[in-house]
């Protein structure tokens, strides 16, 4: 193809000069361009193992959005969407053109969504093959060769992580810079070699053009049982939403980003993206099976080089290791990925402080409530100067990727759920009989037999009571789980001590849904912990 043909087909470039283009290689193909690079090695048991560098996870505080006016009114600035001029990404663009000139680069086609009414058409262009093998598992795939030109994009993302920003020049935060421009349907990624950063720039694409077309956007896992009942798991990073919803028993739909409309929910993604670290074989068989497969592609997992024998227990480099994988190396996956109306809504908490209930029920109120809220709670180690349990509240269970105010995203899941009877649990995986240093973490066989209760009905008879302080209802009774274990501060040695880190935990969530309050119902706010 000559390099005119290219820049027709591949306008987002510009007038840069082209070098070499690989367009939508397969997997194999992929794997020998990063290896033939030296951008990863292959692990003994099949997947590319490559390192990310000084930048092992998301960088939000680098994310920014092109105020322009088509779109400014309906975006939530603030901490979450930082505003810069068309000017200034119109700088970066070009200054980005300029170092891309005449580099190999890495072009795949690809789809966001299952459901073809809203599905989204995109290309990524990469500067690294293995970023390109990652958009091409993480995203729904063209056949490996499809013809240039016969895929049109919707929105394009343009990728080098050895182009730096200047924040002067360009308004960015720093050197890492991913900046959205909806006007011209195209994300520049850069700065960094983390690979989530192309996926999550696409998610907050379909944040936001999805509520304007009455669809809700929701960043959760969903599966459903044989008989099509369907459940949703919301939750932060580290609450088990990817563990849990890959359930041998039920057909997985989606890992990670959905939407819901008047017909049911659907999966953005061909592929998921777990946390590898300490995976269990016993605990997760379906995930760690994925680690020995030709295919996935693994981030910051250490490896012996000589035997190319992986160690997942290792946070040498960081611990947000991860594993992308089509969503076809989960046995039990929904081809579809597509499902009915959620019969059941789990929001997970890792509630680090040990005062949460392991599992209770919410009215519709207190839903949107804990939804607004979207808490957990990060424990001392996983990050730099975290030395005891930190509270971690964001809106929506994905606030980062949120671009409109959350209470369009509330509203929505509210309107859902009134529409179809949806049941909606609290469930914690976090800790119990104490705070984080003290108790223990859930054991993961009672998460699960909680869950499979409430997904079966099981609940539905039990006798509840009433927590006082966080204002929620807790079954008195779950099959196969110690009655002893429902009741958290009877899990404690000391009430008192319970007592006064539920009140602490609390108010810090009375004082984050302070933001919230003029934009809902009273009832929801009452809905909330009673201090």
């Amino acid at each position: 193809m000559s390099k005119k043909t290219l820049l027709e087909v591949l306008p987002e470039l510009g007038t840069v000069s082209l070098g070499r283009i690989h367009w939508n290689l397969g997997t194999a193909a992929l794997y020998e361009e990063a290896v033939r690079r030296g951008e990863g090695m292959v692990a003994a048991s099949g997947p590319l193992v490559c390192l990310t560098g000084a930048h092992t996870g998301r960088s939000p505080n680098d994310k920014f959005l092109v105020k322009e006016s088509a779109s400014q009114g309906d975006v939530w600035w603030g901490k979450v969407n930082r505003p810069v001029t068309p000017e200034q990404f119109d700088a970066l663009y070009s200054d980005m053109m300029a170092h891309l000139d005449n580099k190999e680069l890495y072009v795949q086609d690809c789809c966001a969504g299952t459901d073809s009414n809203h599905r989204l058409s995109v290309r990524i262009i990469t500067e690294y093959a293995w970023h390109n093998l990652f958009a091409r598992t993480m995203f729904l795939e063209q056949p490996a060769g499809t013809v240039p030109g016969e895929h049109v994009p919707e929105f394009t993302v343009i990728d080098s992580p050895s182009m730096k920003a200047d924040p002067t020049r360009h308004g960015s935060n720093s050197d890492v810079f991913i900046f959205v421009n909806f006007a011209r349907k195209l994300i520049l990624i850069g700065g960094t070699s983390y690979a989530g950063e192309i996926k999550k720039s696409i998610f907050s694409v379909m944040n936001y053009l999805l509520p304007l077309r009455n669809v809700m956007p929701m960043h959760c896992s969903a599966n459903r049982s044989s008989d099509g009942e369907v459940a949703l798991f919301f939750g932060l990073s580290g609450t088990g939403k990817t563990t849990l919803s890959s359930e041998p028993g039920r057909l997985l739909i989606g890992d990670d980003e959905h939407g819901w409309t008047e017909r049911g929910v659907f999966n953005f993604e061909g592929g998921c993206y777990a946390k590898m670290i300490r995976l269990s074989a016993q605990a997760e068989p379906e995930i760690y099976s994925t680690t020995k497969r030709f295919g996935t592609v693994l981030e910051n997992v250490v490896m012996d080089r000589d035997s190319r024998a992986l160690d997942l227990d290792s946070d040498r480099y960081t611990e947000n290791t991860r594993g992308a994988y089509p969503i076809s190396f989960i046995d039990n996956w929904e081809p579809s990925g597509q499902g009915g109306h959620p019969k059941d809504i789990i929001m997970l908490t890792a509630d680090a402080f040990g005062v949460l209930p392991p599992i209770s029920r919410l009215t519709p109120a207190g839903a949107m409530y804990h939804f607004l809220s979207g808490y957990t709670a990060k424990v001392a180690g996983t990050e730099k100067g975290v030395t005891e349990p930190q509270a971690t509240f964001s809106a929506c269970f994905g606030a980062p990727f949120m671009v409109h105010h959350p209470g369009v995203y509330a509203k929505l899941l509210g309107k859902r759920i009134a529409e179809h009877g949806s049941h909606v649990w609290l469930v914690n995986t976090g800790w119990t009989g104490g705070a984080y240093g003290i108790g223990s973490r859930m054991k993961i066989a009672h998460t699960r037999a909680m869950i499979t209760a409430a997904l079966s009905g099981e609940l539905a008879d039990v006798d509840y009571v009433r927590d006082s302080i966080f204002n929620v209802d807790i079954p008195v009774k779950v099959p196969g789980v110690p009655d002893s274990v429902l009741q958290p501060r009877s899990t404690w040695r000391d009430g008192a001590d319970y007592d006064s880190q539920a009140l602490h935990l609390a108010e810090m969530f009375s004082e984050n849904f302070k933001a919230f309050e003029e934009h809902v119902d009273d009832v929801v706010v009452q809905a909330g912990p009673k201090i």
